[in-house]
């Protein structure tokens, strides 16, 4: 399976890094995932698609952020939603009428899943505390991207490796993103847990 951009923006476009993710997703074929930083869906459905492939409709995708630009969250590294296509402003903008950083337009792009899928608006920091770890198997952990907020998510989300579950970290080996590299570290050692780092640094993958 071969990893579509679905006419939206994502991080995992090129280079082949996508289709190295879903590769990765597909050796431990999970039945429960995560997304911690959701964007505009596209890695969402790509791993729905690939879920489906492999248990059809007995899976459950869960996905997580903060959906909205303002001043609360103005600490976090949210992606830049601007369009260098005009092709993309004009179908979002007058087509669709939607902003495709929005709970709604991913609920929409995901709509083939309606029956497996649960999306959440809110800060990661707040809300993981609140989710039941034991029911999730595979976890993707791309959402704020400060210090704090890494360790917080890596925290939150212990008991899946210790249930021998993974944790797929992305932006591991960012020099513009120092704090990332530093919590990842600082976790899988405090908690002494494997690490491989993935796709020259890009990702960070943890499990017991």
């Amino acid at each position: 399976m071969k990893y579509k951009k679905y006419f939206r923006k994502t991080s995992l476009k090129q280079n082949g890094v996508g289709n190295f993710f879903l590769k990765e997703v597909k050796r431990k074929s999970p039945k429960t995932f995560l997304e911690v930083g959701v964007f505009h869906g596209v890695t969402a459905r790509n791993v729905c698609e690939l879920l489906h492939l492999i248990h059809k409709s007995d899976f459950k995708y869960i996905g997580l952020d903060l959906f909205d630009e303002n001043d609360e969250n103005k600490s976090e590294v949210i992606p830049s939603t601007y369009f260098s296509n005009p092709f993309k402003k004009l179908y979002f903008k007058y087509i669709k009428k939607q902003n495709p950083y929005s709970k709604a337009a991913v609920e929409d792009l995901l709509k083939k899943f309606k029956d497996n899928i649960t999306l959440i608006k809110g800060n990661s920091n707040l809300i993981l505390k609140k989710i039941d770890m034991s029911k999730i198997d595979y976890v993707f952990l791309d959402g704020g991207h400060t210090y704090e907020t890494v360790k917080n998510d890596l925290e939150c989300c212990l008991e899946v490796v210790q249930s021998n579950g993974t944790i797929m970290c992305d932006d591991y080996n960012f020099g513009h993103l120092p704090d990332v590299k530093k919590a990842i570290d600082e976790f899988v050692k405090n908690n002494k847990l494997k690490c491989e780092i993935l796709f020259d640094g890009r990702f960070a993958k943890i499990e017991r």
